[in-house]
């Protein structure tokens, strides 16, 4: 299982650049140690797992495990298995005893990716931990209890699969205790500057971009938000001989260029590294403000 850091970074990507992301932030961690389950809902790409992990590593569970599985990835005939586990003889090649992720998550921070992709079969399950508290590995009989905070995300509408009988109304509800919205990368562009900086820092990459390059970076729409972006830097970097990456070869890195309205990028052209990280700096006290309800040392 991985373990979040104990301190997040301020500049880590998924942390509060935009005011809506740091609103978002600031309410995930004042419930941070009552145990609700969170549901955060977000496109492909924007940093859900990223704000997840945040929210584990400013709780009490810091130092225990972050365990992430993601539903859509893992093929419908092994996800119980994943889950939940299984013992020994369960079925055919099960040779040995194995301990499901929900279980592997014992006392830390559990994050279901995808979660409108369960099968509605083992969303029933899943409805019934999050009531009980217990387990039952596959093949067994004996009830394992289970201490968890379960954090969700999705990025598609619930409340839709929910009528077309995709997903359980009861589970949606469950989960949906405490909602978040991370908006896409094309919805914040004034944060690019600071996430790039962040981004290039967590690839323990030398290189800074120069203004242009800043300003042609805000004028693609990102459809796959922050994990594209990262990809765009980290392919800028390697094939670039300079330390300074321009316009031209960020333009080369992007390939498909997709352009937004121009009104959305004015805030961003001419805006230097360190320009955007005293905005930013202004605009993650003032929201972490707003969200404490005005109280300094709380916020």
């Amino acid at each position: 299982p991985r373990r979040a850091k104990s301190t997040p970074s301020a500049t880590h990507p998924a942390s509060a650049l935009d005011p809506k992301v740091a609103q978002a932030r600031t309410l995930g961690v004042r419930v941070k140690d009552r145990g609700l389950p969170v549901l955060i809902h977000g496109e492909t790409g924007a940093g859900k797992e990223h704000f997840a992990l945040q929210v584990h590593a400013a709780s009490k569970r810091r130092d225990q495990p972050f365990v992430a599985i993601n539903c859509g990835a893992i093929p419908e005939h092994l996800i119980q298995s994943e889950l939940f586990g299984h013992e020994k003889g369960a079925f055919t090649g099960a040779h040995q005893r194995k301990v499901g992720r929900i279980e592997a998550a014992n006392g830390g921070t559990l994050f279901l990716d995808e979660i409108g992709d369960l099968p509605l079969e083992l969303q029933a399950n899943l409805l019934r931990f999050l009531q009980e508290k217990h387990i039952e590995r596959v093949g067994g009989s004996q009830p394992i209890p289970v201490d968890v905070r379960v954090l969700a995300a999705t990025h598609v509408d619930l409340e839709s699969a929910i009528e077309k009988k995709r997903f359980r109304e009861d589970l949606y509800y469950r989960l949906n205790v405490l909602p978040i919205q991370v908006p896409p990368l094309r919805e914040r562009l004034e944060d690019i500057p600071a996430l790039s900086e962040a981004i290039l820092e967590e690839l323990r990459s030398q290189h800074e971009l120069d203004r242009d390059a800043l300003a042609l970076l805000a004028q693609h729409a990102w459809p796959g938000n922050i994990r594209e972006l990262r990809n765009v830097l980290e392919r800028a970097a390697l094939l670039s001989d300079d330390l300074v990456l321009n316009a031209e070869e960020i333009r080369a890195a992007i390939g498909t260029f997709t352009p937004v309205a121009r009104n959305a990028v004015a805030a961003v052209e001419g805006e230097s590294f360190s320009a955007a990280r005293e905005r930013f700096d202004r605009q993650i006290t003032a929201a972490a403000l707003k969200a404490c309800e005005g109280n300094v040392v709380e916020a």
